[in-house]
């Protein structure tokens, strides 16, 4: 059949007028690259709020991570919405997603090495409260990989109801905690605004995956190979071990320089929140022994 034909098939089956499209095509402009890309757009996003140079770049970094991060959701979106899961389909997108947290962890340098450090640390002051801790993406992507009860670290367990809800998970779930004053009740401005934005959407979205996070997917599969087990693994050490501790060496080479122990722009104890062994952060514990999960971000011996 030839191209013609398969246009005036496509449009027939839509319902549509196929001689009305093929006229429209008459009168389009070609597509150029930086409009397909929309490359004027994106090159107008920055917008820095203090006069020194290095906040520009920190603010590009920021956002090549998030669209990393959407990179990431696009594939877990799909792993979540298929019906039916083939070790090939599964092998496939999680090597993408390790690919993608490798680009992540080597793009740190941009920040540890890439910005003047008295600079950084005038200008960071004027993005108080904003905070990393405030990406969407970061828990979109956590939502959507694992179980809730793997978001709730062991503190947080013991405050759980016998049957908890979605509600109850968020109301405990680890990253809380770098906001919540468990005695006072008191949450810093970062977590209400965080809150007030996403905590409806992040409730929604966990109640929409429930039972169809990657991690009920490959619970679900019968015996997996070792290749497969194997990537899920170097993911989740990729993404919960090795990219947050890049962060927190970032993190201790501005902040803490010297032993001087400044705080973050959310007013997070950064140190605890973004080491992992605190938090022991894992996606499919399945995977791991008991060892290997009580020495969880642990320097190897």
């Amino acid at each position: 059949m030839d191209t013609t034909l398969k246009i005036q098939h496509k449009y027939q089956g839509l319902g549509e007028n196929p001689e009305t499209y093929m006229q429209g095509l008459l009168h389009a402009k070609p597509i150029t690259y930086w409009d397909y890309v929309e490359v004027d757009t994106l090159l107008s996003l920055q917008k820095p709020r203090t006069y020194f140079k290095d906040e520009t770049i920190f603010i590009m970094y920021h956002q090549v991570t998030e669209l990393l991060l959407k990179m990431m959701r696009h594939e877990l979106e799909q792993i979540m919405e298929a019906q039916f899961i083939t070790e090939e389909f599964l092998m496939t997108k999680i090597g993408r997603l390790n690919r993608y947290t490798l680009m992540l962890i080597t793009s740190f340098d941009i920040m540890k090495d890439g910005m003047n450090y008295d600079d950084y640390n005038e200008f960071r002051k004027t993005l108080t409260p904003a905070s990393g801790f405030q990406s969407a993406q970061f828990r979109y992507i956590e939502i959507l990989c694992t179980r809730l009860e793997n978001l709730v670290n062991d503190a947080g367990k013991k405050r759980l109801p016998a049957q908890p809800g979605a509600e109850d998970y968020f109301e405990n779930i680890y990253w809380i905690d770098a906001g919540l004053n468990r005695k006072s009740g008191k949450k810093t401005l970062t977590l209400i605004q965080f809150e007030e934005k996403y905590l409806e959407i992040f409730i929604g979205l966990a109640k929409k995956v429930h039972g169809k996070t990657v991690e009920d997917k490959v619970l679900s599969m019968k015996n997996p190979s070792s290749a497969l087990k194997e990537k899920l693994r170097e993911f989740d050490r990729l993404y919960n071990v090795e990219w947050p501790l890049v962060h927190l060496r970032t993190a201790e080479h501005y902040l803490n320089r010297n032993g001087e122990n400044k705080a973050a722009t959310g007013g997070s104890e950064w140190k605890k929140y973004l080491h992992p062994k605190y938090q022991r952060r894992i996606f499919f514990p399945a995977l791991w022994t008991k060892n290997e999960k009580e020495t969880w971000g642990e320097p190897k011996t």
